[in-house]
């Protein structure tokens, strides 16, 4: 099972990387992100907290939110920014969902410490069966079936519930693109309409000049005088129409340009978060696959059953911490995207203000 799980371990991981990076050379995008100084730090932020965490209460039953130390900006910050500037609602939806998507690693990092506290007892028995099983068999039965009396962790968030938040994300991500073709076409228009316009200003300018000298050479210019200063109201009516037209081509321009942002935001988030399902569901066969192998050797007792359990604890020990790792290394660095993500987007709608 475990050389089969390897392989799909690798072959979902090449999967997802092409979707989310859309280059062929995706480990090497991976781990020059994992070199960055921005993901050391986050790194090393969220363990001091996990740290802090675990020293002041006790490991088993402290809950750990990375959110409110990790995200950024803060929630705080955008809701009143977006208050305060009137920002559109998809864009504010936009930053509801990456809030979401931070506490959902919040609960898969939960799940993956929880998993190390529970297989720790499964470390002691290849521990105490490297010395005499004959002497340890009483104990090691008991670490076997308090392993398998623990609820798997991974089973809080299941299958279901990703596919919720991806059919969510989708729907999202549809709305802003919609949204963003919608103004492309508006500003289409117009440009053409202005560009139409300015013509047409020429034209009549044109036209009043060659009146003006008209009515200056000529005894007609008591009669012209009232047309061209008519004409001349006209074209400065029409003008301060093309500067409105142009302001409203540039505000859309800039919405434009946050729901892009916006937009790319949200993929990110879609591929991360169906990378970490697939993730989740491997290590969640896993964990029951060892509490099942577990209960097998509990129930039946005999000596060379648990020498083959122990064994097979021991062969494949490695191979599941590195999964556990390598999903914990995957959220902090969703954490890291959905911040520079955020930051992009806020920084389109503060640069509308200054």
């Amino acid at each position: 099972m475990h050389s089969g799980s390897r392989s799909r371990k690798d072959g979902d991981d090449k999967d997802n990387n092409s979707s989310f990076y859309g280059k062929p050379n995706v480990n090497g995008e991976y781990l020059k992100a994992f070199r960055t100084k921005s993901y050391v730090e986050i790194c090393n932020k969220a363990q001091g907290q996990l740290r802090k965490t675990t020293r002041l209460s006790s490991p088993s039953s402290s809950f750990v939110y990375l959110t409110e130390s990790l995200l950024e900006p803060q929630q705080e910050i955008i809701t009143n920014i977006t208050e305060n500037l009137k920002v559109h609602h998809l864009l504010v939806e936009y930053f509801e969902a990456s809030l979401e998507a931070c506490r959902c690693c919040d609960t898969i990092l939960e799940c993956i410490r929880q998993t190390r506290l529970a297989y720790g007892r499964v470390t002691n028995v290849v521990k105490l069966s490297e010395t005499d099983q004959s002497h340890h068999k009483a104990m090691i039965n008991r670490e076997l079936a308090s392993f398998v009396l623990q609820n798997n962790p991974f089973s809080i968030i299941s299958p279901f519930q990703f596919r919720d938040i991806h059919d969510r994300y989708l729907l999202l991500f549809n709305r802003l693109n919609s949204k963003r073709r919608k103004i492309r076409r508006l500003t289409i228009k117009r440009v053409c309409k202005k560009v139409g316009a300015i013509g047409l200003v020429i034209s009549q300018t044109a036209l009043l000049v060659a009146l003006l000298v008209l009515a200056f050479h000529s005894i007609i210019g008591l009669v012209a005088a009232p047309c061209v200063m008519s004409g001349l109201l006209g074209l400065m009516r029409k003008r301060f129409k093309l500067v409105h037209e142009r302001h409203g081509v540039k505000s859309s321009r800039r919405l434009y340009e946050q729901l892009d942002v916006a937009a790319k935001g949200v993929y990110i988030l879609i591929n991360d978060l169906d990378t970490m399902s697939r993730m989740v569901k491997r290590l969640d066969d896993e964990v029951e696959h060892w509490r099942e192998v577990a209960d097998i050797c509990v129930k039946n007792g005999k000596g060379e059953i648990l020498r083959e359990v122990v064994r097979e604890f021991h062969d494949y020990e490695s191979n599941f911490l590195d999964q556990l790792e390598e999903l914990e290394e995957h959220i902090y660095l969703c954490f890291l995207t959905i911040n520079r993500s955020r930051r992009l987007v806020m920084q389109e709608i503060t640069e509308e203000r200054s």
